[in-house]
């Protein structure tokens, strides 16, 4: 069966077998993109955070064929290497990558907030990445980077 979805701007074609596959595996397997991750295929630790028509959503389990004509966003879709989305920029001036398995689901959860909340409090930030989990420790400098992107934007 062939599906388009729209991921990172742009139109993409892909050939599945099982439209209700997990976005996830389209987005890994069938586009190549890295930034989402697998973690544990339960939406339980955000590693595969995407947003899907500016909602943050956990790709592991959410159906490709939920995406519709919806707009596929990833970690690639926010920024590049030469020109980091100021949220991107954040993490990288605060240091807040240690082993980065988690950092996909960190930034991708954090633009959603600031999205909707421009200037979140501490308390707010620390609410909304709270499913989102870090074994590396580096929750402080994780909450850092999202205050110093709220205050640049």
């Amino acid at each position: 069966m062939k599906v388009t979805l729209t991921v990172n701007g742009r139109a993409a074609d892909l050939d599945v077998d099982d439209p209700d596959m997990p976005l996830l595996y389209a987005l890994r397997d069938g586009l190549a993109l890295r930034g989402p991750r697998f973690g544990c295929g339960l939406a339980q630790c955000g590693a595969c955070t995407v947003h899907v028509d500016g909602k943050a959503v956990r790709s592991c389990v959410y159906p490709l064929r939920s995406v519709g004509k919806g707009k596929v966003t990833t970690l690639e879709g926010l920024g590049t290497s030469a020109h980091p989305h100021p949220l991107q920029q954040a993490f990288i001036d605060e240091q807040a990558v240690q082993c980065g398995y988690c950092i996909n689901g960190m930034i991708m959860q954090a633009k959603a907030l600031l999205d909707s909340t421009p200037h979140p409090t501490e308390g707010e930030i620390k609410d909304a990445l709270a499913r989102n989990l870090c074994r590396c420790g580096t929750h402080l400098r994780i909450v850092r980077a999202v205050k110093r992107a709220a205050r640049v934007a």
